[in-house]
């Protein structure tokens, strides 16, 4: 009989230790693209955005835990090029094209969590990003149009990413990530990769 409720009391143990919480975050996402192709590299000026959305986490034990994300963020890239064109036998400039590339995702990273202590944790993982219409944008017409759409883009990207997390008490926390741009975006013309970081805000409901 002791033994038995001895068992009972270790399996309670367990389950008090293994919690899922639930809560939902924002903050800032700052990423930066490049193309690679057999004439050369083209890196674009990083693009600053926000990213919204919720999480669940849940806790094996004091150390260990997994979580799970659904994110909206838009990630992407700017450039400028001359236009020229040639008055008598000279090439003039005769204005900047800029083009703006976005990228509207929903993102789903899943990470594995290690806590040091018991407010402070280190986390890497995949983020599971979906793209939504992506286009690009310029300050001039294109096939009539300003704005044209990314038809070689990636239904699915997938980012390995590494960060910490710091939990101020039982509700708010504030993490930091690094998703890097190790796979290629596109499915054809340009090898299109793209690394952002994101930094934010996360509160827990229980």
């Amino acid at each position: 009989m002791k033994k038995i409720a001895l068992l009972l009391l270790l399996a309670a143990s367990s389950l008090t230790l293994a919690q899922t919480h639930f809560g939902v975050k924002a903050g800032y996402s700052l990423s930066s693209m490049k193309w690679k192709s057999s004439i050369g590299d083209l890196k674009f000026d990083s693009k600053s955005y926000f990213y919204v959305g919720g999480f669940a986490e849940h806790k094996f034990n004091e150390k260990f835990a997994v979580q799970g994300e659904v994110l909206y963020t838009e990630l992407g890239g700017q450039m400028e090029e001359e236009l020229t064109q040639f008055v008598g036998n000279q090439l003039i400039t005769v204005g900047m094209a800029e083009y703006k590339f976005k990228y509207p995702q929903i993102q789903v990273p899943v990470s594995a969590k290690y806590y040091f202590v018991n407010n402070f944790n280190v986390l890497g993982g995949f983020n599971f990003a979906f793209n939504i219409n992506p286009v690009v944008k310029s300050n001039f017409l294109m096939n009539g149009s300003d704005e044209g759409k990314l038809e070689n883009a990636k239904t699915l990207n997938i980012s390995p990413f590494l960060g910490a997390e710091y939990l101020f008490d039982n509700h708010f926390s504030v993490d930091a990530r690094y998703n890097f741009g190790l796979f290629n975006a596109n499915n054809s013309g340009f090898d299109n990769r793209t690394g952002f970081l994101q930094i934010g805000l996360g509160y827990r409901f229980r």
